[in-house]
């Protein structure tokens, strides 16, 4: 088992790892939309939030070694469901090899994001 780092997307703001590495598998923690200079959330709305949402992901895959081409399985988190369908034309652009995926709306994400989604992807 080993812990992923990256400076390319925020550091974690709890005590976790950005993603852990077992074997061939990469286990991100779930992102937000944090811009990792300022460390404060995107501007705008869904659409913009789940762009630097995925950006950060995909840091934190490169730094394991891997990429979104090589997600197996998403987790996302939606604080208003009411933005699913702007979620997904966002989502589908980037995740082209159509992962398994499961999304539910909660009821508050950290930092008031309107978004998170975590990944499992081979390396």
């Amino acid at each position: 088992m080993k812990i992923i780092e990256t400076k390319n997307a925020p550091a974690a703001i709890g005590p976790y790892s950005q993603a852990i590495l077992v074997g061939d598998l990469v286990y991100t923690s779930g992102q937000i939309p944090l811009v990792p200079e300022s460390g404060i959330l995107a501007d705008g709305g869904i659409e913009e939030q789940t762009k630097q949402a995925i950006k950060n992901l995909s840091a934190v895959l490169h730094g394991a070694g891997s990429s979104l081409e090589k997600v197996i399985k998403t987790t996302c988190f939606l604080q208003n469901m009411g933005d699913f369908a702007a979620f997904n034309a966002v989502y589908e652009k980037y995740f082209t090899s159509k992962p398994a995926r499961s999304c539910v709306e909660v009821s508050a994400l950290p930092k008031g994001a309107l978004v998170e989604i975590e990944a499992i992807a081979e390396r």
